[in-house]
């Protein structure tokens, strides 16, 4: 058996592909070295206030509207476990493994900055649960993306203090036992540790990275299929052309030319269409996949940058700040304000849903054949047999959801505390609708695969190009051509499946890849 891959990661320096493999899980993760005398100095700032007389928020106060009452030196360490307890509100399903996976390195990676005033103890327990494979129960729901994701953090962290439960299997299990049976000791929180814990972002940039990595692998699908299509329906590759994109200059655009070019060169249908082709301009949804796909890489692109900030960013509050000459303070701030993620994720949302918009739009094109230029809804006996009629519904209703689910969520707010967090961003919602319109999308790529791959095959015996009927190859792996009517459901999930497994990912090159800059 292969030793487990470790991750080495420094505070601040998270690289996205980092944060893919913790994502994935199967790896280990440790701190730099250096992390460690960082985050003593900052533990014995908070250690010495905590001894003081003077007022410090978190550490002998009470929380939000209850910040001007003062808390005993003998009850700091109970003022941190209530914190957890009274904060672990969520409901819902709970999150993915993945995100909760997220969750506990960019926490870690985020107290080991030395900011945050916890003990090193605090930073290794979160290590040793992801180490340990171990998934904190985290529901889903109750974060309003502002003075941190409190409710689902406070829920990951009660896991940590041995109170709380873990997934197991997709089932909920004590904590306590599952710690024990892992060989570790719940956590003993201390001043300021318990607020560290649950202020911050890591929820909705967690939610945020799943959604973005996820629109990685549909991306690549959708290059695929839209060339797919292209060609089932004889369009012309003049729109592709890099003299085009290059006058533009939008990169992102250029990029995904190259893309199509790529996949349809050597095509004997593009070939045995150049002459003679009465159609002097195709619609859009054809002609124009390099405008609408190229936005979409790029806005992707602004988002991968914000969420890398943010997965480094320190987002707790109040912080800890060593001086040179030996001196220290803390102040507060409003570093939990997930506004960056929100207007993120609402980006991103927007590019997920013009994916699937234009692909439900090829689909439409396929099964009018006074467009497409193919047997009415791509069968040959129309009329005995509905074709793909229904299936293309299917994609324009998950299309049409995907419009309203667009709508940004960080126009909204709502007051809480008493009026004490007066704006909030709702980051969490934000990022978390991503994973609903991802499977929307992908649904209706894997509808228009299996659409395409039917329009190719009313051009047989011509082949298309290579890479295509590499594609083509997959989807009739997996779904069987449709002659006649028959049950299609269950191939519209096995074509979902193709789409969010990668394997047209490969087709692609480096498109879409977000760890490549532009």
């Amino acid at each position: 058996m292969n030793a487990m891959t470790t991750l080495e990661l420094t505070p601040g320096q998270l690289t996205l592909d980092q944060l893919r493999q913790i994502r994935h899980g199967g790896v280990r993760i440790a701190l730099h070295a250096s992390a460690r005398e960082t985050i003593r100095r900052s533990a014995a700032i908070v250690q010495a206030h905590a001894a003081g007389d003077a007022a410090v928020y978190g550490v002998n106060t009470g929380f939000g509207k209850l910040a001007s009452t003062r808390i005993s030196k003998d009850d700091l360490a109970t003022l941190q476990f209530n914190l957890i307890r009274s904060h672990c509100v969520g409901v819902g399903a709970p999150l993915a493994p993945g995100v909760v996976r997220l969750m506990l390195a960019t926490k870690a990676a985020s107290l080991a900055r030395g900011f945050s005033g916890v003990r090193e103890e605090v930073v290794q327990s979160l290590l040793d649960v992801f180490n340990a494979g171990l998934v904190p129960y985290v529901p889903s729901q109750g974060s309003v993306g502002a003075s941190g994701d409190l409710a689902p953090l406070s829920h990951m962290t009660l896991a940590l203090l041995g109170e709380g439960e873990m997934l197991v299997d997709g089932q909920r299990r004590p904590a306590r036992e599952v710690l024990a049976a892992a060989g570790l000791q719940p956590l003993v929180l201390q001043a300021k540790e318990g607020l560290a814990l649950i202020n911050g972002t890591q929820t909705s940039t967690a939610l945020a990275l799943e959604g973005l990595l996820r629109f990685e692998t549909v991306y690549a699908a959708a290059i695929v299929s839209g060339a797919l299509s292209l060609d089932a329906a004889r369009g012309s590759d003049g729109p592709f052309d890099p003299r085009i994109h290059e006058v533009r200059g939008q990169p992102g655009q250029i990029e995904s030319a190259k893309a199509y070019r790529q996949l349809l060169a050597g095509s004997a249908i593009r070939a045995s269409h150049k002459e003679g082709d009465e159609r002097v301009q195709d619609p859009y949804c054809l002609r124009c996949q390099p405008q609408v796909m190229g936005a979409c890489l790029d806005q992707s692109r602004y988002v991968r940058d914000v969420l890398l900030r943010e997965a480094n960013a320190v987002t707790d509050n109040p912080l800890v700040f060593a001086q040179e000459d030996g001196s220290s303070y803390m102040v507060s701030g409003g570093n939990f304000h997930a506004e960056p993620v929100a207007l993120a994720a609402d980006a991103l949302a927007c590019a997920i849903a013009e994916v699937g918009a234009i692909a439900e739009r090829r689909i439409a094109m396929l099964i009018d054949a006074g467009v497409s230029r193919l047997p009415p809804f791509l069968t040959a006996n129309a009329g005995l047999n509905s074709g793909f009629m229904i299936a293309h519904v299917t994609a324009a209703a998950l299309a049409s959801e995907n419009k309203s689910l667009a709508h940004p969520a960080s126009v909204d707010s709502l007051p809480t505390s008493a009026n004490q967090e007066d704006h909030v961003s709702m980051a969490t919602f934000g990022a978390r609708r991503l994973g609903q319109m991802l499977d929307n999308t992908a649904h209706i790529i894997g509808i228009e695969l299996l659409a395409a791959a039917q329009g190719i095959e009313f051009l047989r015996p011509l082949k298309s190009s290579d890479a295509l009927e590499k594609a083509h190859a997959l989807i009739r792996r997996d779904c069987r051509a449709m002659p006649t009517d028959h049950y299609l459901a269950p191939d519209i999930e096995r074509a979902f499946a193709l789409v969010e497994g990668g394997e047209l990912s490969a087709l692609t090159g480096e498109v879409g890849q977000l760890s490549v800059l532009p």
